[in-house]
């Protein structure tokens, strides 16, 4: 029997889980290693310098570990900052996280479109850079929420923020100056988690753009015809903080039958 694709995913925390639920769906003969640095969420309160010297050396023990066939980064904080060292250092094939602008401006009907993410994401060049190479004559607001990421653990994990909370860190996504912003840009992969309650508590209804069903088809692209298998890969779980949430693991395919484990860093 062939051998199974071995894909990892990296990210701070839970948020890629909603990548890997998109992605995992599309490649699921595949074996999966979801890692989750915790022990440093939130990566927006890390120095630039540091950030890069953590993951660079994560990523390095868990390729030495797990020898993966293709590593996915779904946090756009990690992948703006370290994406370009990885690249460097390692050989293996990386797809990383960036704010989806140029289908959200191509989508926009009113041509105001705002880029939701980190104050991290939004501050830097990267995601300007973006803007303008493909802001497609669209109107762009960028938006950075210091509390969102969190409110989203905290849900995962049954202990939701108040409608008010979500609310006050949503509002300055909507403009209405005679044309609405009609697309709002999910630039953190944590934000998809709410997005039931995003779009409850939005003032008028605008297209959530969620960068999950695009990492899943660049998955695809890299790998190519997927090798046969008749039955689903494992996945393992591991957690730098050493502190795996089963019940919020399960919720998303990695329980009962699956090997999770936890990583103390």
């Amino acid at each position: 029997m062939a051998a199974r694709e071995k894909i990892l995913m990296f990210d701070s925390g839970l948020g890629g889980l909603t990548v890997f639920r998109e992605v995992a769906a599309v490649r699921p003969q595949a074996d999966y290693i979801y890692v989750a640095d915790d022990a440093a969420f939130p990566y927006g309160a890390l120095e630039e310098s540091a950030l890069v010297a953590r993951v660079v050396g994560l990523m390095g023990e868990l390729i030495e570990a797990h020898r993966p066939d293709l590593i996915v980064i779904p946090c756009n904080t990690a992948s703006t900052i370290v994406l370009p060292d990885l690249r460097r250092k390692f050989t293996v094939r990386f797809v990383g996280t960036v704010p989806a602008i140029k289908p959200a401006c191509a989508a926009s009907l009113t041509k105001r479109v705002s880029v939701f993410g980190t104050e991290g994401t939004v501050s830097r060049e990267y995601t300007r850079a973006l803007i303008r190479d493909y802001g497609q004559g669209c109107d762009v607001t960028l938006v950075g929420s210091k509390k969102l990421a969190g409110y989203a653990e905290e849900e995962l994990r049954g202990a939701p923020a108040s409608d008010a909370a979500i609310a006050a860190e949503i509002a300055p996504c909507f403009r209405d100056d005679g044309k609405r912003t009609d697309t709002v840009v999910l630039a953190c992969t944590h934000y998809p988690l709410l997005l039931d309650r995003l779009r409850t508590l939005s003032p008028w209804p605008v297209n959530f753009v969620d960068p999950a069903p695009a990492i899943a088809r660049r998955v695809v692209d890299l790998l190519g015809p997927a090798p046969p298998a008749t039955d689903a890969g494992t996945t393992q779980a591991i957690f730098t903080s050493g502190r795996a949430p089963q019940a919020v693991l399960a919720r998303f395919g990695i329980g009962a039958g699956e090997l999770v484990q936890t990583a103390g860093r």
